[in-house]
């Protein structure tokens, strides 16, 4: 029982790092352009070597 109040805070700090890290990803624009990348791996991109 005693193991709880170890385990609860943690699993809290940690879906709170989880929500701080999903927050800075949609507000530095990384969700931004999501239909142009799943069409880049569509695209045809061969590289000729000379």
């Amino acid at each position: 029982m005693d193991i709880l109040f170890l385990l609860v805070p943690l699993s809290v700090l940690l879906a709170l790092a989880v929500m701080g890290v999903l927050a800075w990803a949609v507000w530095s624009g990384q969700f931004e352009d999501m239909e142009r990348e799943g069409e880049r791996i569509l695209q045809d991109d061969v590289k000729k070597t000379n």
